[in-house]
This record gives structure tokens, sequence and C-alpha cells, in this order.
């Protein structure tokens, strides 16, 4: 009998001292903290967008629980390794890559820590790999900003359907932007236009490539490239005054130098990505079973000061870019004029 109480004290213990650890455990995950990596190849508007989406979907859910590690390379693929180098030294959760030179650094620096790329138009291309389809299928997934290339080219023909020679502007040193005016070019040539590829380098030869372009070239086709993201002024310049139009493949660029543009949220594409790293994270879900995700929308925009100076009468369906932000400052200055009045009228009635 002693024996048959003294093992129930020990079975009760045992579930007590159990369910203490069940408490424990739990206190633990809900404390949980969580340090991400990110690794942008170079600042500007579409990539900073991109980030802060990632960002703010990530912050959102976990609040202080998460810090991030932000490094911008400057456009230098070598300090993308240096800054991936660094991650992994420093163990982070998880690492987003953004831009295609980013992530290929983070693919060769760490086969173990889950990597998230976002802004990459085509991660075949990207990773070398080959049958692609759809799920990289190691410690790499991610969202792709690649848009309908035969539509950008569908709508270079509506807008410019008399036009004859198309040149192709990209950097030769991102082989995403290789892959885009390959595409292009095949999809205009159907349409009829002689295409002609400008390849530069880098932004040293920019100008120069530029400069050919505009003076052989009706209407100048730019891709979803890094580096003349961080360099529209240069095309702009150089463009407008010979009164060359050029398509481009985000908004960013033709805010800066397009006059029209099928583009993306860069900043929902960051968002989508975010949420994926909280699966990742919190769910536990496996990187290398989660297909690559694309944006669900895409937008015909139109840049109404170079249009206006080009004399180009654009259709109803295409958005002004910018067009939201002046309708939410003149709803808030509306807003701010009501209140103003309520408030006056207050102030006589007293």
């Amino acid at each position: 009998m002693k024996k048959q109480i003294l093992a129930g004290v020990l079975s009760a213990t045992m579930v007590v001292g159990m369910s203490g650890v069940s408490v424990f455990a739990a206190d633990n995950a809900d404390d949980k903290t969580y340090n991400i990596g990110i690794c942008q190849l170079v600042q500007h508007e579409a990539l900073d967008a991109a980030t802060q989406g990632f960002k703010d979907a990530i912050t959102a859910e976990l609040g202080d629980k998460v810090t991030f590690d932000e490094q911008n390379a400057q456009g230098d693929s070598n300090t993308c390794s240096t800054i991936v180098t660094d991650f992994v030294s420093d163990n982070v959760d998880l690492i987003l890559a953004n831009a295609t030179p980013a992530l290929q650094a983070a693919a060769a620096g760490t086969a173990d820590i889950p990597i998230l790329g976002t802004a990459v138009t085509e991660y075949g291309v990207a990773l070398d790999l080959d049958d692609f389809d759809g799920t990289v299928g190691t410690n790499i997934s991610g969202t792709s900003d690649l848009a309908p290339l035969d539509q950008q080219a569908a709508m270079l023909n509506e807008l410019f359907p008399d036009a004859k020679n198309v040149g192709l502007v990209y950097c030769s040193a991102e082989a995403n932007s290789q892959y885009q005016v390959d595409t292009v070019k095949a999809a205009l040539e159907e349409l009829g236009y002689t295409c002609e590829y400008y390849a530069f380098s880098d932004s040293n030869d920019l100008s120069s490539v530029a400069t050919t372009a505009a003076s052989e070239s009706d209407v100048i086709y730019v891709p979803t490239d890094n580096t003349v993201a961080s360099n529209t002024e240069i095309l702009k310049n150089i463009c407008l005054p010979e009164k060359v139009p050029v398509i481009a493949g985000e908004e960013g660029i033709c805010q800066g130098c397009g006059v029209a543009t099928l583009s993306i949220s860069y900043y929902d594409l960051g968002v989508a990505t975010g949420k994926m790293a909280l699966k990742i994270l919190v769910d536990g879900e496996d990187v290398s079973t989660m297909p690559i995700e694309y944006a669900p929308q895409f937008t015909k925009e139109y840049n109404p000061e170079i249009c206006e100076e080009l004399g180009i009468e654009v259709p109803d369906d295409y958005v002004a870019i910018g067009a939201d932000a002046e309708e939410e400052s003149s709803d808030d200055a509306d807003a701010e004029s009501t209140d103003d009045a309520a408030e006056e009228t207050t102030e006589e009635a007293e």
C-alpha cells in the first residue's frame, strides 16, 4: 500500500514537472527573437520599396521580437558576398537577398540559412538552374518581379505603332536583364520591329551606349535593370533632347526617364516576401518546398511630364505615375480644410 501511495506521489510530481516544462517551453516560444539579415544590391526606389514592404510585414506580426541587419552593397556584387559572409558568421535566422546579385551571393555563401529573394526577375536564370519548374528545391525561395514581357512589347506597339527601330538598353552584367531583353526582342520582332542590343558593362559606359542608342533608335526599351534604375537621369538627359521615348520595365525607371511601363508594386512584393519569411520562421515551413511567388497584378502607367514634353497621348486605361499620392495629398488637404472650417464655425458660435 505504501508503495502504491509512493508511486502515485511520484507520478503526480512527474506530471506537474512535465507541465512546468511545457509552460516553460511555451513561454520560451513566445519570447523567441529573430535576427534577419537584409542584403540589398543598391539604393533605388524599387528595391527600397521591396525592403520596406518586407520589414513592415514582419514587424506587424513580430513587433520588437525581430531585428534587421540591413546592409546596402552600393551596386557592388563583391560587397554582396562580404555582407552575406558577415550574416553567416552572425548565424542570422534568415537572409533577404534584394536583387539578383544579392541572391547569387547569398546562394554561394550558405546552404543552411533560409534565403528569400525579392526583386529577382527569373530564378532559373539567376541561379543557373536547368529545367527550373518554379521551386528552387534548396534553402532558397522568394518573390519575382517578372512582368509579362510580351505585354510590355504590346504596350510599345500600342503607343508607337509607326516606329521601326527599337533599341534595347541594358547592363550586360545583370543576367536577368539579358533574359528580359531577349524575350522582349523576340516579341517585338514578331510585331514587325527591328531590334538592336545596346549593352553596357557598368554605369561608367552607360552614357556613351545610351547616346548611340538614342541616335539609332525610334524607341528605347529598358528592362528592370538595377544599374539603369540607379542612373535614370543619364538616360533622360540623353533621350529627351533627342525626342526618343523610353518604355521601361518598372515604375521607378519610368518615373526617372520613361514614358510608360507595365509595372508592379515593389512594396507589395516585399510584403509578400515578408509573409513567406513568417511562414518559415514562425510556422516552421520548409523553404525548399516553397515555390517562387509572383506579383498578383500589373498596372499600365505613364509619366505625365515626359509624355507632355514629347507630345505623346496615352489611352485612358493608363494611370499617371504618382496619381495615387497626389490624390491622397488632395484628400488630406480637403480634410484639413474641413477641420479648419469646423473649427472656425465653433469659434464663431462661442
